[in-house]
């Protein structure tokens, strides 16, 4: 059993998912302050600082001597706004990243293209020396 579970864990793929996981925490933790600490501020700026967290029902309590119950609608609202902020963020994130990608991908194809035609053209050239050298050869053959 003990040699199975070392099978199991040396195997690449449980290794790529436990650094895509710490990753993912550390990610997390960067996207959530980016929110939190930058774009947050400005929605409570805009909204006139309004805290959806703030909300809530009051249940009176059934009876004397129990604190009265909350629904706290607000939080849930609260969340949500974040959930959506940070999916907005990370779609932000990732399609400029893939914009940056295609577009060093571009470059590198042009780099390349320009790299090919240049090899063509000396190719070229080098033929018509070729032949200019054969062509001088055939006529000092023929003296």
């Amino acid at each position: 059993m003990l040699k199975e579970f070392k099978e199991f864990i040396n195997r690449g793929s449980v290794i790529d998912l436990a650094v895509g996981i710490i990753i993912g925490g550390a990610f997390t933790a960067i996207v959530t302050s980016l929110v939190n600490d930058v774009v947050m501020p400005v929605i409570s700026m805009i909204i006139g600082g309004f805290d959806f967290s703030a909300l809530k029902i009051t249940i009176p309590a059934y009876a004397e001597g129990i604190e009265p119950a909350t629904i706290n609608y607000g939080n849930f609202i609260q969340a949500v706004i974040n959930f959506l902020l940070i999916g907005f963020v990370i779609f932000i994130m990732v399609r400029t990243l893939n914009k940056m990608r295609e577009r060093a991908e571009r470059l590198a194809k042009k780099k390349e293209d320009e790299k090919v035609e240049e090899a063509k053209a000396i190719e070229e050239d080098q033929t018509a020396l070729l032949k200019d050298i054969r062509d001088l050869l055939k006529k000092q053959a023929k003296k």
